[in-house]
């Protein structure tokens, strides 16, 4: 016992000697006990915020990546519908081409035929007769006017103005979904988001058919979660991930849903 309690009393010296030997002890030798213990809880206490400080500045930086990911995700969205809509616009004036010659064609073998008067060709001016193009070139024309001042001239103010005249002359226009689109869309980058919502309601409401009504949900969700209405939105991206699961904006939609539950 004693051999154990002697070579026991030698290693507490030799630390405690190691230990005065060292800077920091040597430094604070003059220090009590309690000084020493209050310095090492400064330091605990410091080290302590560091850390968390460290932490608050990794949550930042993840929050950032997030946006920044949300950001790439609706510029890759919207130049998807630009390119979409050309597409649409290219496929529209070929119809309209058509149309004309067909007319034309009809016209030349009546007058030849010399048919009775009245029975000329008449272009049909009921759009709920054709499924995606107004008969009416003036329809066409105002419709076409009010696009091209978004994807051609880059002037979104003056094309509002544009869609909500269209709206009110064409009320039965075929083209009254993808114009209420427009000018939802247009507001929506404005941050009018009450009009915008009213606009895209519409859309997914009352046009079951729409090739706009998934592109309009989307938007209505991301109104509703930027209004601080969780639950309209995921009620509204779960409506499109229901009815358009292999959609782009279905795909934006998830990854909004997962963000916010």
């Amino acid at each position: 016992m004693r051999k154990h309690s002697f070579a026991y009393s030698l290693l507490i010296c030799s630390g405690l000697f190691s230990a005065w030997m060292s800077p920091a002890y040597s430094a604070d030798r003059n220090l009590s006990l309690g000084e020493r213990i209050d310095q090492l809880e400064r330091a605990a206490e410091a080290r302590g915020r560091s850390q968390v400080a460290l932490v608050q500045q990794v949550d930042e930086l993840q929050s950032e990546l997030r946006e920044m990911r949300g950001v790439t995700e609706e510029h890759d969205y919207k130049l998807s519908q630009i390119l979409q809509r050309q597409r649409e616009l290219y496929q529209e004036l070929d119809r309209l081409s058509q149309l004309i010659k067909s007319g034309q064609n009809m016209v030349n073998n009546q007058v030849g035929s010399q048919q009775p008067q009245g029975s000329g060709f008449q272009i049909n001016t009921n759009p709920s007769q054709s499924n995606d193009y107004a008969a009416n070139l003036d329809e066409n024309q105002a419709y076409d006017r009010a696009v091209n001042l978004v994807l051609k001239d880059k002037r979104y103010d003056q094309a509002i103005p544009e869609f909500e005249n269209f709206l009110r002359q064409y009320p039965n226009s075929s083209y009254q979904p993808n114009a209420r689109y427009w000018l939802g869309q247009l507001l929506f980058t404005k941050g009018e988001l009450a009009q915008a919502q009213t606009h895209f309601s519409v859309v997914a409401d009352q046009y079951p058919d729409s090739t706009k009504r998934a592109d309009a949900l989307l938007k209505l969700g991301m109104i509703a979660s930027k209004q601080g209405n969780t639950a309209v939105a995921k009620q509204k991206y779960q409506v499109l991930l229901a009815e358009y699961p292999d959609s782009t904006p279905a795909r934006l939609a998830r990854t909004r849903l997962a963000e916010i539950e």
